[in-house]
């Protein structure tokens, strides 16, 4: 699980930036999270406790928002979800495109109080 480890990186991150401007609170932390991504969103979840641990991070909430495996065919460009329609384009059945989301990894927001 190298989930545990990106989020104490995360972590690191937005102390870095909370003490940069001078937060005196972090209330939620905002991942975004693509569908192709290596990241898997339940075991970031439940990393995230373990990973603020101590810090000033201890009582936020982290909200994941998880993007779609979007691609754009080649054929007919037409915009469809890869998983949900097997890597082939829904309109023409073509099977190359090019993908336009869902590797992200992101820190969407830091929402302080």
């Amino acid at each position: 699980m190298h989930e545990l480890g990106v989020v104490i990186e995360v972590v690191k991150t937005v102390i870095k930036v909370a003490e940069k401007n001078q937060l005196q609170s972090v209330d939620t932390i905002v991942l975004q999270i693509g569908q192709l991504s290596s990241m898997i969103p339940e075991y970031i979840q439940a990393c995230y406790p373990a990973a603020v641990d101590g810090t000033i991070l201890e009582k936020t909430r982290l909200e994941i928002e998880v993007l779609p495996a979007n691609a754009l065919c080649k054929a007919c460009h037409q915009v469809f979800n890869i998983l949900e329609n097997h890597s082939r384009c829904p309109g023409c059945e073509a099977e190359e495109w090019g993908l336009l989301s869902g590797k992200e990894f992101i820190v969407k927001e830091i929402i302080a109080q």
